[in-house]
């Protein structure tokens, strides 16, 4: 008889381990999948194109419904779990009955953060999060709403980016030196912000919220230095902090995130966590690649395989505002190391490697990312690159033909 799994979440990680445990574990567990969203599960990281209306909110999705009842999975989606009874091994629903569990696996993803800032209240406030965030925001887009977007990271450009393209005039606040300031360097910074500005998109760095003025609603932005930004609208995306409120009520251990060991299993026996809720050895990675990593060793686990997760390389490599952008590993370059750079600003391309003992240790690309997998498979694999070092600047096809 099958093992009752349940899953806390519909989001990318929780299909991703569906689809491993399908692979290696079929028919060894009866799954089901309990989500808080009212729809299957869908690429967050197109939100983005789904609000500048290059794709729609259909065409996202990760796997139809068929695909989910094929493998034998119980979807029950727009259902918020309340409580978890580690004792009992019982998950309670809002307005349902208990569902029962041999294994549990929290997926509970993230929230975006609100500043903490006087007016933030107001009507006119939003976060760019999820699908139900971009329904909003193409209906403040479609009204030409004035909009200040606070948050000069991924999700901030994601938003200023679809915003601007859908027609609204969208000001960028960012209270760092450089965009991207975890993935880029400031030389690969600068360029981004060019590249942004010329899409007409207003940047703002250095610049630090003081409150937002409006009597009912949302009227504009004070930043610290006294500057005053009109707006009608102002989107929070400075951030995310994990969910892990439903793991802390059961008293199960959380820091951050959801802590979790080398098996990606709390301090709850037969409970697990992974995604952008889970903390391993100290990282809250709230991306997706390190996500897919642990639900590739989870399924392993649950099937009985002697496999360990020691971490991931951090990588981005996706479209910010139009502009391809990829970083991994040590991008600054830690002491010890150096750095090949090659920058054409006029045409939009910079590139940076970083190497350290004879290895790829680090990349930053803007503009040309068509290597970007290769340069991370260098680094990953941590192989010695003597004998293409003169050419791999260029690129793989002229490396590896060296």
């Amino acid at each position: 008889m099958s093992e009752p799994l349940v899953i806390v979440g519909n989001g990318m990680a929780a299909a991703r381990l569906v689809d491993e445990l399908s692979k290696v574990a079929l028919g060894r567990y009866a799954v089901a999948v309990i989500g808080s969203e009212p729809r299957l599960a869908y690429n967050r990281v197109l939100l983005s194109s789904v609000l500048a209306g290059e794709t729609t909110s259909e065409d996202i999705e990760l796997q139809p419904a068929s695909w989910w009842r094929d493998r034998g999975v119980t979807l029950k989606y727009g259902c918020i779990a309340t409580e978890i009874d580690v004792g009992r091994r019982e998950l309670k629903i809002e307005g349902e009955e208990s569902i029962t569990f041999s294994k549990l696996v929290l997926t509970t993803g993230s929230s975006a953060l609100r500043l903490n800032v006087p007016g933030g209240e107001l009507a006119g406030v939003h976060t760019f999060r999820d699908s139900r965030d971009v329904d909003l925001l193409l209906a403040l887009a479609a009204r030409k709403t004035r909009v200040v977007v606070i948050g000069g990271g991924l999700l901030g450009l994601e938003a200023a980016y679809g915003l601007a393209k859908a027609g609204a005039p969208v000001t960028l606040v960012h209270l760092m030196d450089r965009l991207m300031e975890r993935q880029l360097d400031a030389p690969a910074g600068a360029l981004l912000k060019s590249l942004v500005e010329q899409k007409g998109i207003e940047i703002l760095l250095e610049a630090s919220t003081a409150r937002i003025h409006g009597e009912n609603r949302v009227e504009g932005v004070e930043l610290a230095d006294g500057r005053l930004i009109k707006a009608d609208a102002v989107i929070f995306a400075a951030g995310i902090r994990p969910n892990i409120a439903l793991a802390k009520e059961a008293g199960i251990v959380v820091n951050r995130g959801i802590v979790v060991d080398d098996c990606l299993q709390t301090s709850a026996e037969g409970v697990f966590a992974i995604g952008e809720c889970a903390e391993h050895r100290g990282i809250c990675y709230g991306l997706v690649e390190p996500a897919y990593e642990q639900a590739r060793v989870l399924a392993r686990h649950l099937a009985g395989q002697d496999v360990a997760y020691a971490g991931s390389i951090v990588a981005t490599n996706l479209k910010v505002s139009g502009v391809s952008v990829f970083s991994a590993g040590d991008f600054m370059g830690a002491e010890g190391s150096e750095s090949i750079v090659f920058s054409d600003v006029n045409h939009g391309s910079y590139k940076k490697l970083v190497i350290a003992d004879g290895r790829l240790t680090g990349a930053v690309l803007i503009g040309d990312t068509s290597d970007a997998l290769w340069y991370l498979d260098l680094i990953r694999s941590a192989r010695p690159i003597a004998k293409i070092r003169g050419d791999m600047m260029f690129g793989r096809s002229l490396a590896e033909a060296a």
